[in-house]
């Protein structure tokens, strides 16, 4: 994927009308959510580190001569007999040291990504499109007719979520299409392109199942909204 260029007010302005321009031929209500990420993976970062440390408790365990040494070599100890607790607490020393290592290098948020499984990712973008389409879309219109793209550019994921009026007449398959469309113009580089794709073809999947009734008003923000 192409470096993608940060979002412009001109961007911003493109696809807020083009999300206006999709409405007006349907009842349906297009809310565009744009995530820098969809979780800070905190949790995962705790368990690399405690990973690490405990890597480092084992081989302490299967090799203790060894890290004796080094640690009489490095503090300049003399020789002597090691007392089981000066044993342990040596080791507890390196594996403390091990953890706080491995917690600073992964504060480098694309290493600490990349080091996320992908099952996580997924259902972490998931999880945050869930909570922004009940905040955003869901119930929100009188038909409920709300519909959200929902872009976390860390993680490369994009989902489309319907309210029941709008999923009750499209299978969510159909949206591939438009995610499909989306990911296209990210590959290069142009995110504003690709969110406005989305949202026409979007647009006129909306226009064929629920048409625009008279006296239909816009009752969602047509603006992109970032997070």
């Amino acid at each position: 994927m192409s470096r993608l260029a940060p979002m412009t007010d001109e961007d911003r302005t493109r696809v807020a009308a083009a999300a206006s321009a999709a409405e007006g031929a349907t009842s349906g209500e297009i809310v565009t959510v744009l995530a820098a990420r969809s979780d800070d993976y905190d949790d995962v970062a705790l368990v690399w580190s405690a990973l690490v440390a405990l890597g480092a408790l084992l081989v302490a365990a299967a090799a203790p001569d060894f890290i004796i040494g080094l640690y009489d070599r490095i503090t300049g100890g003399w020789a002597e007999h090691w007392a089981p607790g000066r044993v342990f607490g040596a080791a507890a020393l390196i594996a403390a040291l091990k953890f706080a290592a491995t917690w600073a290098i992964l504060l480098y948020r694309p290493l600490r990504l990349a080091l996320v499984p992908a099952p996580i990712r997924y259902a972490r973008v998931h999880s945050r499109a869930i909570a922004a389409f009940r905040m955003g879309a869901e119930r929100r219109t009188t038909g409920r007719t709300g519909i959200l793209i929902y872009l976390s550019l860390a993680e490369h994921r994009a989902e489309i979520l319907a309210d029941e009026a709008i999923a009750a007449k499209v299978p969510a398959e159909v949206w591939g299409e438009a995610l499909a469309a989306m990911l296209a113009d990210l590959k290069q580089g142009r995110m504003a392109d690709g969110l406005i794709a989305a949202v026409e073809r979007v647009g006129a999947v909306l226009a064929q199942h629920l048409p625009r009734e008279a006296g239909d008003i816009n009752e969602l923000p047509d603006r992109l909204i970032e997070v």
